[in-house]
């Protein structure tokens, strides 16, 4: 459906784009369709000058708000700043020009950073193997548990049904397990928000298949106890899983591998700065231990050595044991390259770099904030921390009403009402792009919303007042969706 305003600003014979002559005696190429499969009369498709068109979508980015225009705090979504030499990697023709059906021989660069980038991310995670194939977060998390019932029925576990998950996990981790065929057991946290030692031994057992594990957990907090959980979960036959949303707070610093976990997924589009607005595309990679080897979905990417010593790459489709595909062909093949070229471009030293950067910043803000916002869990946070708004209740002012006026700072809201086991979240995330001048706004912002509702909610509660649209009926649009005009 063309957009509203192109319609509108369409007059006869205005052209954007120009071709060259055809020689007269060009009739063209001969249809494969039947007569009746083909159109009649012309389509009524807008027409305008190449100076409307480019001012109409320059004016709706402006509109939109992106990582380019402004702070974006998602916490537990990462919202770094994307390298634009990452897009020229992944527009060199002869990545961005492969097909998938081409010969193996025609691709070997693609098939060599495949590889190299598992190699990668292997060495980065503390992992023995790695597969690019899944292509979102979530995806990654089914995947590695579908390893794990792989894994539990080659060794006749079939008792093995339950996944243990902590109160505090990503709303993905339940929804992957019940479509992985297992059970969701959960386990409360500790006052200090890490997981209840005592209450996760109660419940492994010998129908656990594992446990996921989001480690910092998603009140920002590096979990203390996680050598005790892997020796806990180990020791009754299950397998350890770690979601890694929150890896950019681990970063050569230190590695899933080396606390005992068996299974760590990689957001590519989010902790190696792949763009991942408007759903995708994404990269999921999973990384593993040994001994989930054989069920990796298929193919996969392996290098072998010539005899002239040299190395050629690719694909293994001969695995009795593995899971099948999980995506279409390879992967997200233009994620794998901008994610590639992030960690070559910050070498070992830069990525420990980033992780402290991010880790700083969200302390610095947290740190400025806690005395106009409760603060549920005081301890240092990791590259995220979580707020409440129950001081702001008092006032009649919800975290929902805060998240609307902040984009009157041209920032955009932080995640709200997540996690659950904390009453009116704001969860934020400022990653390491931001510098002290662009958090020390964001500090402004939250302080002067906190004195408005106080002195003045009523600003707060009919915001946001300068966005392209007013506050909308969220309810009412989710059941009545309009998506043309």
């Amino acid at each position: 459906m063309y957009d509203k305003l192109l319609i509108e600003l369409s007059r006869p014979g205005r052209s954007g784009f120009s071709l060259p002559e055809l020689p007269p005696d060009y009739k063209g190429p001969e249809s494969i369709l039947p007569s009746s499969s083909l159109r009649k009369d012309q389509p009524q498709l807008p027409e305008l000058s190449e100076p409307e068109v480019v001012r109409h979508f320059v004016s709706l980015s402006a509109k939109n708000h992106h990582i380019d225009k402004g702070m974006y705090p998602l916490g537990s979504c990462t919202m770094k700043y994307n390298p634009k030499i990452n897009d020229d990697m992944a527009n060199l023709p002869g990545f961005v020009n492969a097909h998938p059906y081409a010969p193996i021989d025609s691709v070997q660069g693609t098939l060599e950073l495949m590889y190299n980038l598992q190699e990668m991310l292997a060495v980065i995670s503390g992992m023995d193997y790695v597969t690019l194939q899944p292509v979102a977060g979530a995806h990654g998390e089914f995947t590695a548990l579908l390893l794990f019932r792989a894994y539990h029925l080659k060794n006749k576990q079939t008792r093995r049904k339950n996944i243990i998950i902590p109160d505090s996990a990503h709303g993905t981790n339940p929804a992957s397990v019940t479509l992985a065929g297992f059970n969701t057991v959960k386990v409360p946290s500790n006052p200090q928000g890490g997981v209840d030692i005592e209450k996760l031994a109660a419940v492994c057992d010998d129908e656990t298949a594992g446990f996921m594990l989001t480690n910092p957990s998603t009140l920002g907090l590096f979990e203390s106890n996680v050598e005790k959980i892997a020796a806990i979960v180990h020791e009754c036959g299950g397998l350890l899983y770690m979601d890694g949303a929150n890896l950019n707070a681990l970063l050569g610093i230190t590695r899933p591998g080396d606390m005992g976990f068996d299974v760590v997924h990689f957001n590519l589009h989010k902790t190696f700065s792949t763009p991942h607005g408007g759903g995708g595309p994404g990269g999921g990679a999973i990384g593993i231990k040994a001994i989930l080897e054989p069920f990796l979905p298929s193919p996969v990417v392996i290098r072998k050595t010539e005899k002239d010593g040299g190395y050629s790459y690719t694909l293994d489709n001969n695995r009795p044991d593995s899971i099948g595909r999980v995506h279409g062909f390879y992967g997200n093949f233009a994620s794998d390259v901008r994610g590639y070229t992030y960690i070559r471009m910050n070498g070992p030293d830069g990525l420990r770099e980033i992780s402290k950067t991010a880790i700083i910043n969200a302390n610095y803000l947290k740190e400025n904030l806690k005395q106009d916002f409760a603060l549920p869990y005081d301890f240092p946070c990791m590259h995220e921390f979580v707020l409440s708004g129950d001081n702001q209740l008092a006032y009649g002012i919800k975290t929902a009403d805060m998240a609307k006026r902040i984009l009157d700072f041209g920032i955009h809201a932080p995640t709200v009402y997540f996690p659950l086991i904390v009453h009116e979240a704001l969860m934020i995330e400022p990653t390491e792009s931001e510098s002290k001048e662009s958090l020390d706004y964001f500090i402004e912002a939250l302080k002067q919303i906190a004195k408005e509702a106080k002195e003045n909610p009523e600003i707060i509660k009919s915001a946001p007042h300068n966005t392209p649209v007013a506050r909308l009926d969220e309810a009412l649009a989710a059941k009545n969706l309009d998506v043309s005009w």
